[in-house]
């Protein structure tokens, strides 16, 4: 059998493998799934993907699924229960985040009736194909994660830097990054 070619930031782990093989890169329109990977990028800031990785179910169970609409009701109880969750990443400013995004999210629901419809305006509908032979060439931001990032935090999202959305952009399929000589490209 042949070793399929990969990106070159993917590791011999099997979570980094299915993740590379099956989800990043690809066009997400999934309005939960876009809230879930909004707080994974923002949990991430700072620390490997693979530790989001790693935790991703435990994140899911904690968060109740990344339902916004949960998550955006959660208090002091549920934040302190969250902080006492050695299966996530505890980090008050980041939980604290999740739950302001939660907010910002449902307001962006409301106002274009997706999440999927304001956030894919960004490249007009559809994925920016990139062409680069190496990865340690991709770009940490652009103009467009740039304008993203600035958006959002006008409309009281954080957590949301310009690098972050450009992961964001990546991970669901808003940009596909993935190196000419990797089989996913």
């Amino acid at each position: 059998m042949q070793k399929k070619n990969r990106c070159g930031w993917c590791t011999a782990d099997t979570i980094y493998i299915d993740y590379h093989d099956k989800e990043w890169g690809r066009p997400l329109h999934d309005d939960r799934l876009l809230f879930e990977f909004l707080v994974l990028e923002g949990a991430q800031a700072g620390l490997s993907w693979i530790t989001v990785l790693k935790k991703r179910e435990n994140f899911r169970r904690a968060f109740d699924n990344f339902d916004a609409v949960k998550v955006a009701r959660y208090n002091d109880k549920k934040i302190k229960e969250l902080l006492d969750n050695p299966g996530i990443i505890r980090n008050r400013l980041k939980i604290a985040s999740a739950i302001s995004n939660a907010k910002a999210f449902l307001a962006v629901q409301k106002e274009f009736g997706t999440f999927d419809k304001y956030i894919w305006q960004f490249v007009e509908g559809k994925p920016i194909k990139n062409h680069i032979p190496h990865y340690k060439k991709l770009p940490a931001k652009t103009e467009i994660s740039d304008a993203m990032s600035k958006d959002l935090k006008k409309r009281g999202f954080n957590f949301v830097g310009s690098t972050i959305c450009y992961a964001f952009m990546q991970a669901t399929g808003m940009v596909n990054d993935h190196t000419t000589d990797c089989f996913c490209y």
